[in-house]
């Protein structure tokens, strides 16, 4: 019986999931990357040996821009990743956030709000008989 991590191995180097590999190690590429260029890139990937960053803002293009020579020789020192050329550039597409729609729970009340209020604490008791009358009203 085999584990796991051996089928997943095996499934990894087939050359049928040659483009997640790809994408797995440009994921581990930009993880290379200094923390201020990081969080500027929202997905990389290449195409015609060039290797395109989609980044999140247009300072983050300048930022790369100007750190072109410090990406090539992390690139360099990098092995599985092959390219001649860098090319940055900002998305134009917004990301859509989901409103995530909380719903009031819903529920029938089972009690019909007779019972025996013993309490001697006015405060209390008042208290008791307005949580009663909601009862009954629902």
């Amino acid at each position: 019986m085999k584990k796991i991590n051996e089928i997943l191995s095996h499934l990894k180097n087939s050359p049928e999931f040659r483009k997640i590999n790809t994408q797995k190690t440009i994921q581990d590429f930009i993880e290379l990357l200094p923390a201020t260029l990081k969080k500027g890139v929202k997905f990389a990937y290449i195409k015609a040996d060039i290797l395109y960053f989609v980044l999140t803002h247009p300072v983050y293009k300048m930022e790369f821009e100007y750190n072109k020579n410090l990406i090539n020789t992390l690139l360099k020192k990098y092995p599985p990743i092959e390219v001649n050329e860098l090319k940055f550039f900002v998305t134009n597409k917004r990301e859509k956030k989901e409103e995530k729609k909380e719903e009031a729970p819903f529920f029938i009340e089972r009690s019909h709000g007779i019972f025996t209020n013993y309490i001697t604490d006015e405060k209390l008791r008042a208290k008791v008989e307005e949580i009663r009358a909601i009862i009954k009203n629902s």
